[in-house]
């Protein structure tokens, strides 16, 4: 068609860019999670909307993988080994088991809704279960952009368990996914056996592939950085930062791609890949990891629009009743059976820490990118999948989206204490030392409410206090009040005299 030029696509797109940034940014009186904003921008530019069409469920499909790529990475390069050390097996009992447990409890739920006379959803148990299996796992997305983006801070271990938990069950539910499309579409019956088989295979090669490549991304860094040095035109800082994140995105993808050829998991690939080099130590690593957060939410936010351009809002008014159904039977059933089985062999994780992790089951992108893997394979009622996951995620953003941090309050799970606020200030990646934000009670200042009369552990230092919005230089003499908070330095490791 005539208007489908290139300038069309770029008006469009910037557009949409921008209503999406200018609403979403309004999005945080309400409370709404804001790659919400995004989807419900797409929606309003779509079909139903403002008339655009777009049902390219293969580019859709391929801006997916791209995208997801880009986020499970970054989502690696933030994870710190030490912090997701004590949580480590609780995490990927969550991102295997419960992954599992959820796709069956879903699936069994919708086969047996499916026998229902009022309904008008009718699928045998296997594409059943594949509707289940595209929604089964925690949308890391969702979950890095609503955890991630809040400064309070959450008891035991909590936001490491859930981060590990949604980075890592995204290989698990596709898995999954792929694997009962393949048994619908061959119209034969699925083994146990083969499916444990392949799930092996598919974690085995991702999680070696991931470690591989991470190292050789490394070893590609260092060497760049090595060659910058040589010859008579000596490369700045800026340069080649830029470039070395560059490469790493060219690692990224060549991680992903070497993996899914050698039969084995991308994602999980890529997932393993960021956190090799996130928690390496690289000059340059945290101006590296800037340019991945701002490349993340770029990818978060075209997936969140075109996705919302994909769907056809009409088309869910007919699933409206059954995706409500399964939607609210997912939050209220499916999830916290899966969570309290998987982790009732940790008798550690207390039951209100349960309860939250089982309520943080986030949906988002990546439950509709792998409902375009039934369409476009050809399955059939794949329409009826993509518009019911379409469906339910909305009802999980609003629902779960908007409440997270609420939930984790009345549970008693934020420690207010403590949050990520750095004071603008940034310290070298060579530096063994770290950066902690303390807000002062009434407890902390019983001893005396001066800086000499606080017991800070050993090598830590404050560098400077807040009070409202002022900043104030410390020294052993100033007088301290509840409410104040201290900038901390501490050392990661012990220096040597």
């Amino acid at each position: 068609m005539d208007y489908i030029t290139s300038e069309n696509i770029l008006l469009i797109g910037s557009m949409l860019l921008i209503a999406g940034v200018l609403i979403g940014k309004s999005s945080y009186r309400f409370g709404l999670p804001l790659l919400l904003i995004f989807l419900l921008v797409g929606m309003l530019f779509g079909t139903d909307g403002l008339g655009i069409q777009f049902s390219d469920m293969y580019t859709a499909q391929f801006i997916g993988m791209v995208a997801l790529c880009v986020i499970l990475f970054s989502g690696g390069l933030g994870t710190r080994i030490s912090a997701i050390r004590p949580v480590l097996l609780p995490g990927l009992v969550l991102s295997t088991v419960g992954v599992l447990l959820t796709a069956l409890l879903t699936g069994t739920f919708i086969w047996w809704l499916s026998g229902m006379a009022w309904t008008n959803i009718h699928f045998a148990f296997l594409p059943s279960l594949l509707l289940a299996a595209t929604m089964s796992s925690t949308d890391s997305a969702s979950v890095f952009g609503i955890i991630g983006g809040q400064k309070a801070q959450l008891r035991h271990n909590l936001r490491p368990m859930l981060e590990l938990e949604s980075g890592s069950n995204d290989p698990m539910a596709y898995m999954l996914t792929i694997i009962l499309i393949e048994a619908i579409t061959m119209g034969g019956s699925i083994s146990g056996w083969s499916v444990a088989l392949e799930l092996l295979l598919q974690f085995g090669i991702g999680a070696v592939g991931g470690l591989a490549m991470g190292k050789g991304a490394l070893w590609l860094m260092s060497l760049y950085g090595r060659l910058g040095r040589k010859g008579p035109m000596k490369e700045d800082a800026l340069q080649a930062t830029s470039m070395m994140s560059i490469l790493l995105m060219g690692c990224v993808f060549l991680s992903f791609a070497l993996t899914t050829a050698l039969a084995g998991n991308g994602y999980l690939a890529v997932y393993v890949c960021g956190i090799v080099v996130g928690n390496a130590a690289m000059p340059g690593l945290r101006a590296i990891a800037k340019f991945v957060d701002g490349l993340t939410w770029l990818a978060q936010i075209v997936v969140f629009l075109m996705l919302g351009l994909l769907v056809n809002p009409h088309e869910m008014f007919g699933v409206a009743a059954v995706s409500v159904l399964v939607g609210v039977f997912m939050i209220l059933v499916g999830r916290p059976l899966s969570v309290f089985a998987s982790l009732a062999p940790f008798r550690k994780i207390g039951f209100r820490s349960k309860l939250f992790v089982s309520w943080v089951g986030l949906r988002g992108a990546v439950p509709i990118i792998f409902a375009t893997y039934p369409v476009v394979a050809g399955v059939e009622g794949a329409g009826q999948i993509f518009n019911i996951v379409f469906f339910v995620t909305l009802l999980s953003l609003l629902i779960q989206g908007t409440s997270v941090m609420t939930s984790a309050r009345k549970l008693g799970l934020v420690d207010d204490t403590e949050d990520d606020e750095d004071f603008g200030v940034e310290l070298s990646d060579e530096l063994p030392t770290t950066l902690q934000t303390l807000t002062l009670t009434e407890e902390h200042l019983a001893g005396g409410c001066t800086l000499r009369d606080m017991s800070l552990p050993e090598g830590s230092l404050v560098m400077m206090i807040r009070r409202g919005h002022r900043y104030i230089v410390p020294n052993g003499t100033r007088r301290l009040q509840p409410g104040d908070k201290l900038l901390i330095i501490k050392e990661t490791e012990k220096i040597r005299d």
